[in-house]
């Protein structure tokens, strides 16, 4: 990365997390994935029942691989028989990992859902959300965000999961009803309620989509 555009990232990180302590969230700033991942394990206790939803950027961390070998009780739900009772044990899990598709740099988040998993428990159940987001999520209001959200990871995730949409064609948001749509559900990070249960930690990367 160009020193200039990690330091003006380091930069805006400060602004961020500002913003989302005043949002009664936790921020961290993390100058490399090696970094991340090193403050990631430091807030989850071992013994923890860890899950997550379809986070690349914790798997680009190396967070994934690390809970599944350390001393965690991790719940992979890709070993589920039944979807249902993957998303009920997610709800009673100590620590959810994730992500967010899109940030602002006054610290509201969004989230794009296809089915819900992932975005409820970012809303309520798991006791502590961790949020592993690159530099390169960050906006500079919510109308950015949106459009980050729906243009830019929308897009990336259906390719990835091959469906078929109009943005799968064209990498734009067509605001479809596609049977495959994956933009079911948005969330609107803004506050939480709960102190200590939502912490997100900054990356000087590109991470996810």
């Amino acid at each position: 990365m160009d020193k200039n555009v990690f330091k003006r990232n380091e930069l805006l990180a400060e602004k961020v997390i500002k913003g989302l302590e005043s949002r009664n969230m936790s921020g961290y700033y993390a100058a490399d994935r090696a970094e991340a991942l090193k403050v990631a394990l430091s807030l989850i206790p071992e013994k923890s029942s860890v899950t997550m939803g379809g986070c690349m950027s914790a798997h680009e961390i190396g967070l994934v691989e690390a809970v599944e070998s350390g001393d965690y009780n991790y719940l992979d739900r890709s070993k589920y028989d039944d979807p249902r009772r993957a998303l009920l044990d997610a709800y009673d899990a100590d620590v959810f990992l994730t992500s967010a598709n899109a940030m602002t740099d006054d610290g509201i988040m969004i989230n794009i859902d296809g089915n819900a998993n992932r975005v409820s428990c970012i809303a309520q159940g798991p006791k502590k959300v961790i949020f592993i987001v690159g530099m390169n999520k960050v906006c500079p209001d919510i109308d950015s965000a949106m459009k980050r959200a729906r243009n830019v990871a929308a897009p990336c995730n259906v390719q990835r999961f091959a469906l078929s949409t109009p943005c799968a064609k064209t990498g734009k948001c067509f605001d479809c009803k596609s049977p495959d749509t994956i933009c079911c559900q948005f969330l609107i990070t803004r506050f939480s309620r709960h102190k200590d249960r939502i912490h997100v930690i900054l990356v000087n990367d590109d991470l996810g989509f």
